[in-house]
């Protein structure tokens, strides 16, 4: 059955002219008169409003086609006001044109084709670009690279192309390369003859020869072989290849579509891939985006990973999603891409049966927003490739360094806050002893350290309860304990300690009564070494815990042997405890 172009006779002369130009291109055509609504009848792709939304009966059967999943054109004389209520009843605007809104209506309908063909989903700018340039360049047989990062859907791109093209009768062959060992991937790309080597006791026909007439669809074409990229390329150029140990060439016709989620240009830079196979597969270009840079589309996804789990499973009508939930998913930044939301919605398609997916039905990786964080994909390398077989390490320390540099602008930028700050009071980095207060004096001028606190921050942040805050600093020094051992006290001091302290020592007199005891705080200043850090910040523990060795190497996170060996080198003396 011939599909149906539905079209409103609110303007009988446009309608005509509509008719003829979709007739023209093999779509049927059938008036609506005013007021009626459309129908299932008739394989209708495409519903065409030519008088606006504000006629008789237009509303009604925009709403009618959005249900039956029907595109809707909405034809607006220019400078209409009346556009924002077909934006909420999701028409589209076409010109008055009949020959635009023919040639717009055609690559609506294609798109839609596609999706039910590949199952793509999507209506934001990104893939509708990408649907469109799938509708233009699938009727040619150029070579297609298609990138993206992993779970994009790079292979119903694939699927796509050639479902469109002219070889959609004939075979359509995936290939992962990498799923493939270097000796295995050769004798199933090309095939191999009767003995070629141990094991060969047929001759064995490959993929190519298999998918002759059709399409090749080569996914992660970045981890293909050096040896095996040579014999690629004459693919592409002659059209011909050799079996492994075979002598007579065979010619073959086939459309090759790769894929990669690496960068194949910084792959070429190192010389990891060959650049004029990068060039000869790069003839025509698709690069898919990644689910958080297109949210709008993650509800439409959802809709339809519900509808295809329920269906798979038997799970009947499904109740939905509330929005709390939905809200939740649009947020998350998904790493995994739609390969992982679709793969989630199926599991709490299964999990939840006969009721509405809420929000406390989400894993808690995904409310929270944790494992958010996309690696960037490393290249597999062979340990036998002779004089390069240092380049993956050089090439793993280069993309650190790369993505070191945000990291080292922060670190810049801190400096600068430090120097500001040794300019206005001194400069200190006060790394404060676990539990004890930073003295206001010196919070004032540097950066505060706190071991325990989960959320160390700079001074005055502006945050109540963390160090170096007004209202946090008050409260912990209304805490300090009136002495915290006698490390790093004067001999001369007479005052006595707290009871049950074992010390003696205690502040001067002199000092005035507020001033909080800095014994306990590790005060870093400009020209300080690690070793002089390290010394301060043992001395600090150790004075907390009153000299008991092994509460002080808890508290330091090493053995006990390592502090007593680290107490004698800084020349604190014997250790305690011993």
């Amino acid at each position: 059955m011939a599909e149906t172009v539905l079209v409103t006779a609110h303007d009988l002369p446009l309608a005509g002219k509509l008719r003829t130009g979709f007739k023209r291109g093999g779509y049927g055509v059938e008036f609506l008169a005013k007021g009626e609504a459309p129908t299932d009848t008739g394989d209708p792709v495409l519903l065409v409003l030519t008088g606006g939304m504000d006629t008789d009966g237009g509303r009604l059967a925009a709403d009618r086609g959005r249900e039956m999943g029907l595109p809707v054109f909405a034809v607006l004389e220019p400078g209409r006001e009346d556009a924002a209520s077909g934006r909420v009843t999701g028409a589209f605007f076409a010109p008055t044109d009949p020959d635009e809104i023919v040639l717009m209506g055609r690559r609506t309908i294609e798109r839609n084709r596609l999706r039910r063909v590949t199952g793509i989903v999507g209506e934001t700018d990104a893939m509708v670009e990408v649907l469109e340039r799938i509708v233009q360049i699938a009727p040619v047989d150029a070579t297609v690279l298609i990138t993206g990062e992993s779970g994009t859907g790079k292979e119903l791109v694939a699927r796509g192309l050639h479902a469109l093209s002219r070889r959609r009768h004939q075979a359509f062959i995936p290939v992962n390369v990498a799923a493939l060992s270097e000796s295995l991937l050769e004798s199933e790309l090309f095939g191999h003859e009767k003995g070629a080597f141990t094991g060969a006791i047929d001759m064995r026909r490959g993929l190519f020869e298999l998918a002759d007439r059709g399409t090749i669809f080569l996914d992660e074409i970045g981890e293909m072989p050096t040896q095996t990229q040579t014999k690629l390329l004459r693919v592409l150029e002659q059209q011909e290849f050799l079996r492994v140990g075979g002598q007579k060439p065979i010619r073959v016709n086939v459309r090759i579509l790769a894929a990669t989620n690496q960068r194949l240009q910084e792959r070429v830079a190192v010389g990891d891939f060959r650049k004029d196979l990068y060039y000869r597969l790069n003839v025509l270009h698709i690069s898919l985006p990644p689910l958080r840079d297109r949210r709008e589309d993650i509800p439409r996804l959802v809709d339809a990973f519900i509808r295809e789990a329920s269906a798979r499973h038997d799970r009947g009508p499904f109740r939905g999603i509330s929005e709390d939930a939905m809200e939740i998913l649009v947020r998350h930044p998904w790493p995994g891409n739609v390969r992982e939301l679709r793969n989630l919605v199926e599991s709490m398609v299964v999990l939840t049966p006969g009721r509405q997916i809420r929000a406390e039905d989400i894993p808690k990786d995904v409310a929270t927003r944790r494992g958010s964080v996309a690696l960037v994909p490393v290249a597999r390398r062979s340990s036998t490739e002779g004089a390069g077989a240092m380049r993956p390490q050089l090439e793993v320390i280069f993309r650190t360094m790369m993505e070191m540099k945000v990291d080292i602008e922060d670190l810049r930028r801190e400096f600068e806050i430090f120097r500001r700050g040794e300019a206005e009071g001194g400069g200190a980095v006060l790394l404060s002893a676990p539990g004890e207060a930073v003295p206001p004096h010196a919070a004032s001028g540097g950066i505060v350290y706190d071991p325990r606190s989960p959320d160390n921050s700079r001074p005055g942040d502006g945050s109540p309860n963390r160090p170096g805050s007004e209202a946090g600093l008050s409260s912990e020094l209304d805490a300090i304990p009136p002495t915290g051992g006698d490390a790093g006290l004067p001999p001369d001091s007479e005052v006595d300690a707290p009871p049950g302290s074992g010390h003696t020592g205690s502040v001067q007199p002199e000092l005035p009564p507020a001033a909080p005891d800095v014994s306990h705080t590790v005060v870093y200043q400009p020209g300080m070494t690690l070793e002089d850090t390290e010394r301060e910040t043992i001395r600090v523990v150790l004075a907390q815990v009153e000299g008991n060795r092994r509460k002080a190497s808890q508290e330091l996170g090493i053995g006990e042997r390592t502090l007593y060996r680290k107490v004698r080198k800084l020349g604190l003396g014997e250790a305690p405890g011993t």
